[in-house]
């Protein structure tokens, strides 16, 4: 005869259920994809205030800002892998590792990078940019541009204010192992161009690749009564440039 398997007690067994879910959660956090809230306009047009977005941890590899309250004893990164010029970016602040940013990357290890009149060169050669329309910002008419990369890579940026602090830049040298990133919303936007408050990104603190947008709204999500007029329907699962 065989045995009758012992049941665990009813408390028990939930407990078990409820440690193996938040387990699996923190893994498909730590090493798949996370969400992430956009919570400024520094990335406009492309990102709004309110979106939802998820980012894929795998994109670049690992380090110990992928984990949990950095507690993963990595010095650099495991399995890594070279982000694009181009990539929206999710990384630690360097000089507040606790603070998340997202940024659109810019600057490679070795590549000079300066703003003259708003004009973006990298390695002495200027950008790409042409008009590319408005965008509509709390009733202002935004004009808008689109920036192409070396790469190829495209993407539309703002740029209201003529002569703004961050037009006209010094010479920046990328440090080998770091990066240069910098916010679509040109005027408004704290990015490496900021040298004591951002500065030269370290490669140990890329988070992940920002890859599509599942919820965008207008006001806060526990307003449920008023969904049908704050979620912008229009951006759920846009995938992001």
């Amino acid at each position: 005869m065989f045995k009758q398997k012992k049941q665990l007690p009813k408390k028990q067994s939930n407990f078990r259920v409820a440690l193996e879910a938040i387990c699996l959660a923190l893994l498909v956090r730590s090493l798949l994809f996370e969400p992430f809230h956009i919570p400024s306009g520094s990335m406009k047009s492309g990102l709004l205030e309110g979106d939802f977005i998820i980012v894929s941890k795998f994109s670049y590899g690992y380090s110990k800002y992928s984990f949990p309250l950095g507690l993963a004893p990595i010095k650099e990164r495991i399995f890594s892998k070279k982000p694009e010029r181009g990539d929206v970016v999710v990384f630690r602040l360097p000089t507040n590792p606790k603070i998340n940013y997202i940024k659109r990357l810019i600057g490679m290890p070795g590549d000079k990078i300066q703003l003259i009149n708003g004009e973006l060169y990298i390695n002495d050669q200027l950008i790409s940019k042409k008009e590319n329309g408005y965008f509509l910002d709390q009733n202002l008419m935004i004009p808008q541009y689109q920036e192409i990369l070396p790469n190829g890579k495209q993407y539309n940026i703002l740029d209201q204010v003529a002569n703004s602090v961050a037009d006209d830049t010094p010479i920046y040298r990328v440090p080998q192992g770091h990066y240069f990133l910098m916010g679509d919303n040109r005027d408004n936007s704290q990015d490496s161009r900021f040298i004591t408050k951002v500065g030269f990104v370290p490669e140990k603190n890329l988070i992940g690749r920002a890859k599509f947008i599942f919820m965008s709204t207008q006001d806060s999500l526990l307003k449920f009564w008023s969904w049908h007029e704050n979620i912008r329907f229009n951006r759920i699962f846009a995938k992001i440039k």
